[in-house]
């Protein structure tokens, strides 16, 4: 189905684009960050869009302000984080008394559990990560997961075991120790984008089928109680 552009303003005066994804029988709305290399219309980020939309689950993607701009560089957490109040809050104006689900891919979904652990994002009733940036790659450590201990909406990780920015040990440690309802479903041979190689006798959009299956019965679940 095609997507609805729509714009969305921040606290800090930008302007930036979205896109609404809206089937006739929504259940809910997936609140959806990109992540830090690529914008809103990736493949990968339209194929989870539409992949949703075919599972009764709409979706708001969104610009960060940097990509908006044209830059490579991140914007900084501050602004990162207002943008993801300033999408929730439009998903919610667009939807109202649909049920909200937060997230997105890497960067973006770790910037929505920042905002969500500094103050509770209004009307989300959980976070989804697909492909959660734990650390650099190379570089192991949990500091990036100590914010998620503030949360206390259900979580849901989406991990490719391959992914070089989760070392599985460390997640799966950060994970078992929160007091949120939390889920981490792992996906084997999987990267940090989600592709698996040809040695494993499974293709790429396999991956994304299982991801999506997972994702759209998470929030079907979480939404209903």
């Amino acid at each position: 189905m095609t997507a609805q552009a729509v714009g969305i303003d921040i606290e800090s005066g930008e302007h930036v684009s979205g896109l609404l994804q809206v089937p006739e029988d929504a259940i809910a709305c997936y609140v959806l960050a990109h992540g830090a290399g690529a914008g809103m219309t990736h493949a990968f980020m339209a194929a989870v869009a539409d992949g949703l939309a075919a599972r009764s689950v709409a979706t708001l993607r969104y610009q960060f302000p940097y990509m908006e701009r044209g830059s490579r560089r991140p914007d900084t957490p501050k602004l990162a984080q207002s943008m993801v109040r300033a999408a929730v809050a439009e998903a919610a104006r667009r939807l109202a008394g649909m049920p909200l689900i937060a997230g997105g891919k890497s960067f973006g979904g770790r910037m929505t559990s920042q905002a969500q652990s500094a103050a509770p994002l209004d009307g989300v009733r959980g976070l989804a990560f697909i492909g959660f940036p734990l650390h650099p790659a190379g570089k192991p450590s949990v500091e990036r997961a100590a914010h998620l201990s503030l949360i206390d909406v259900p979580m849901l990780f989406l991990q490719g075991t391959r992914d070089e920015l989760a070392s599985l040990e460390l997640l799966q440690s950060a994970v078992a120790g929160l007091a949120a309802p939390t889920t981490l479903q792992l996906f084997a041979d999987a990267d940090h984008s989600f592709h698996v190689p040809a040695r494993t006798g499974r293709k790429d959009a396999q991956v994304m089928a299982e991801l999506l299956d997972v994702l759209a019965l998470w929030i079907g679940s979480t939404v209903t109680g």
